[in-house]
């Protein structure tokens, strides 16, 4: 197995049973990120708060789970990536009780804001740990089918928080939550002793033991040109996806008349898109290459959204809902890749601070599209946002021949 010193080329098969269970950690986190964007609306009435306000639990939530990203990195490569998200898995499932006992609206954004800074640790550190242990040319499949797990805790987030609103009220996804936190935690801590001593993401000599040591990380990482691109793309996707992604559900219950149950159900859709991709990555990558796959993905977003803003039926939703979580997977999983060759001897950094320009364009976009949806309706804002990614994803695809062409890819 590699260090963090070191690439990834010489690493063996990662074990299947630490993927799984760092898999899981992930769709348990994303079900958290997006558990809210169907209540925003009990929330608001239960409260007595505008939904723009109400939907601070959503962009509070990934500012402090983008701010904290940075954090991470440098505690991942001191103690072993894979160790740190286990415990950062039990935490969180305290941190989700916490959320499901809030007494006000203000017991319950702070309480997502720990949360937050808690699930930072989730996603990165699993993905870094996984650039440390699989070679750079069978890591693109390999990150693809971790991200099932992803799709499917974001996708059944959205359900489960439309289901909460309509049925069960709001604490219930908190109280799940917390016990698949547990379950998932345990899980991990059970896979982490069957690893080899050397896999656990941890480098000896190599580990990060000052401050002296971790800016310099940070600047390795910050300092190179297509590092730096990588991250304002990054960022800007989080923008004009996530941002939008939070209104979804309450835009299609109010634009069609559904139950947030529904509206919630129709959102599912786009996680069926990302298995699609998941499932046919290898083929994927094959055919398109990382060209193909951002141009592709970027045409893709821009359609999915653009069909559900303007939804003259639920039909609109489901296909609109499908296309954006296949394009969305598929400019995402390149531009992950290309993350994990950022900086290798400081990958857990360099895939840290990725991840934080990611979240935090989250929570720009959550701001940006309640203002525009208040401004000029939910509607046109999200159609506005799948513009905005089309011409993201062309440029990373231009870029990205580009750099072929010079002998980089």
């Amino acid at each position: 197995m590699s260090t963090n010193n070191a690439p990834a080329q010489d690493a063996g098969s990662p074990p299947l049973l630490a993927i799984v269970c760092l898999s899981l950690a992930a769709g348990v986190s994303a079900m958290a990120m997006r558990i809210n964007d169907a209540l925003l609306p009990q929330l608001a009435q239960i409260f007595g708060v505008p939904l723009a306000t109400t939907a601070q639990v959503v962009s509070l939530y990934a500012l402090s789970y983008g701010a904290t990203q940075v954090l991470w990195g440098p505690v991942g490569d001191r103690f072993g990536k894979y160790r740190v998200v286990a415990w950062a898995v039990l935490a969180c499932a305290l941190a989700s009780l916490a959320c499901a006992f809030a007494g006000d609206f203000e017991q319950l954004r702070a309480a997502r804001v720990l949360a937050g800074m808690l699930a930072a640790a989730i996603i990165p550190l699993s993905i870094a740990w996984i650039g440390d242990v699989v070679p750079y040319e069978r890591r693109q499949p390999v990150l693809a089918r971790f991200l099932i797990g992803q799709i499917s805790g974001l996708t059944a987030g959205v359900w489960l928080g439309g289901v909460a609103a309509d049925h069960l009220g709001w604490r219930i996804p908190y109280v799940v939550l917390a016990g698949l936190y547990g379950i998932v935690g345990v899980q991990l801590f059970v896979g982490l002793r069957r690893l080899p001593l050397n896999s656990s993401g941890r480098s000896g000599s190599a580990v990060a033991t000052s401050l002296a040591r971790t800016l310099g990380e940070f600047r390795e990482v910050l300092g190179g040109r297509w590092a730096q691109i990588l991250l304002l793309i990054v960022f800007l996707e989080g923008t004009f996806l996530f941002g939008p992604l939070a209104f979804m559900a309450a835009h299609l219950h109010q634009r069609l008349g559904v139950s947030l149950t529904v509206a919630g159900s129709l959102l599912m859709v786009f996680g069926a898109g990302g298995l699609v991709y998941a499932l046919g990555a290898r083929r994927l990558v094959a055919e398109l290459g990382e060209v193909g796959l951002a141009r592709s993905g970027a045409i893709f977003l821009c359609l999915g959204l653009g069909a559900i803003a303007v939804a003259p039926s639920w039909i609109f939703g489901v296909i609109g809902s499908l296309l954006a979580g296949l394009g969305f997977y598929m400019l995402h999983n390149t531009l992950q890749v290309n993350a994990t060759q950022m900086a290798p001897r400081a990958r857990g950094a360099a895939v840290s601070i990725f991840a934080a320009s990611f979240f935090l364009g989250q929570s720009v976009g959550v701001t940006m599209i309640g203002w525009l949806s208040a401004g000029v309706g939910s509607g046109v804002a999200i159609g506005l946002a799948g513009g905005a990614l089309l011409v993201i994803g062309l440029g990373l695809g231009q870029v990205l021949a580009r750099r072929r062409r010079q002998g980089h890819g």
